[in-house]
């Protein structure tokens, strides 16, 4: 994307998303507060940013990888959805998988934020759908190995 996103920081400045590494696909959205996700349980965490997004596009927030892997937090609702007309504060939903409480400081990083192009359908209806390969087959109908 080669748009310009315009970034409405809430709270603080250094609640800028920004990107980690050249070539990301997914830039650090962080906690605009402290708070603490309780274990096996949920929070709504607030990143004191809010987006506009053009027409035609979706901001996607994705967990941590390193958050998921180390301490069992993840986003609850993967990916959350930021659609091109929302302009409130974007907050992330954090669930913790884990049986102990896990802390979170004022600028952790806590999710990433990934904007992609989206294309709307126009929905019809039919007699039928064309037959595929797969069919019907559904969940685990592709074995595990």
């Amino acid at each position: 994307m080669t748009e310009t996103v315009p970034v409405l920081i809430v709270a603080d400045p250094e609640l800028m998303p920004a990107y980690a590494q050249p070539g990301d696909a997914g830039c650090d959205l962080r906690a605009s507060e402290a708070l603490t996700v309780p274990a096996r349980g949920r929070i709504l965490v607030k990143t004191g940013v809010s987006i506009a997004l053009p027409d035609g596009y979706v901001g996607l927030v994705h967990p941590r990888s390193g958050l998921a892997a180390k301490h069992g937090i993840t986003v609850l609702n993967t990916p959350g959805t930021i659609d091109a007309g929302y302009r409130g504060e974007v907050m992330v939903t954090l669930y913790n998988s884990s049986d102990q409480d896990f802390e979170v400081a004022r600028l952790d990083r806590i999710a990433q934020l990934v904007i992609q192009q989206v294309s709307r359908a126009h929905f019809v209806v039919v007699d039928h759908l064309p037959e595929s390969s797969r069919g019907e087959a559904g969940f685990g109908s592709s074995g595990v190995k």
